[in-house]
């Protein structure tokens, strides 16, 4: 499936920022199942770009700005995938650290009684570690209720647990830290899905990878309770949402308000946000 992706991030300063420093995560890397047939990230300040990896194997683009007022900064990324099928299996990718190091806690995927036992309830009969992923893919999906729109942002996969409703990135930190219980390395995953057809769900997106003996890391989606397929673009990983979110900013003591336009184009399909 070839697609094509435009991710256009607009921020306005009040009052303007006479300092920006901006981390994006918003290249993805190819692997066996993902070729990045070109990319590009621009900005509409005169600012150099510098390109570098991080701990995760992010491809990481930085840059900064000092002196004159900005009272509007517009950061575009976009480019070209071609994604194939492979039963969600990730093969091929940059690992900078041993699986096993995706054990260990993280403050938005920490794990609380509640979850451990649920956890512990979900995976119950599992055959093996992979279908144990699979049971608690489906009992997330089957307890929490999917709400893309929700203005009380949970803290952690505990208070979105508690709350039985959340977001696609909420949905993911819950896998994860009861993947984590079951002995099961996992981490976050932001990037891009095309929609189904026109007019459904907004470009951007969250899930999860676990890794499982034999196969390695699998994608899994607790929000669409499918691994993923050909129509999601891989672009960020890390312990949780901090490690993978497209953009960290600082500007001073400048307040911002922070405008996106996401497009996923596939075929004759659409989707914007």
């Amino acid at each position: 499936m070839r697609i094509r992706i435009s991710h256009e991030i607009t921020r306005r300063f009040t009052p303007p920022a006479r300092m920006l420093i901006e981390t994006l995560r918003l290249t993805p890397h190819g692997f066996d199942s993902q070729y990045v047939l070109g990319w590009r990230i621009e900005l509409d300040i005169n600012s150099a770009v510098k390109t570098s990896e991080d701990a995760h194997g992010n491809i990481v683009s930085t840059f900064s700005h000092h002196g004159s007022p900005v009272e509007r900064l517009t950061v575009t990324s976009s480019g070209e995938i071609e994604t194939s099928d492979s039963a969600g299996v990730v093969r091929g990718t940059v690992e900078r650290m041993p699986a096993e190091m995706y054990l260990r806690d993280s403050p938005l995927a920490h794990v609380n009684g509640a979850l451990r036992a649920f956890a512990v309830q979900a995976s119950a009969g599992a055959q093996d570690p992979l279908d144990a992923m699979h049971r608690l893919m489906g009992e997330i999906h089957r307890v929490m209720a999917f709400d893309p729109f929700q203005t009380d942002d949970p803290d952690s996969a505990a208070e979105a647990f508690a709350l039985q409703r959340g977001r696609a990135r909420d949905f993911a930190h819950i896998f994860i830290a009861c993947a984590r219980v079951l002995g099961a390395p996992a981490r976050f995953v932001g990037g891009y899905l095309v929609a189904e057809e026109a007019g459904g769900e907004p470009g951007t997106h969250a899930w999860a990878e676990a890794h499982v003996p034999k196969l390695g890391w699998v994608a899994f989606d607790p929000t669409a309770c499918i691994c993923a397929d050909p129509r999601y673009v891989r672009v960020a990983v890390g312990f949780d949402a901090r490690d993978g979110d497209f953009v960290r900013a600082a500007h001073g003591m400048s307040d911002d308000t922070v405008e996106s336009v996401v497009r996923v184009e596939q075929a004759r399909f659409q989707t914007q946000a």
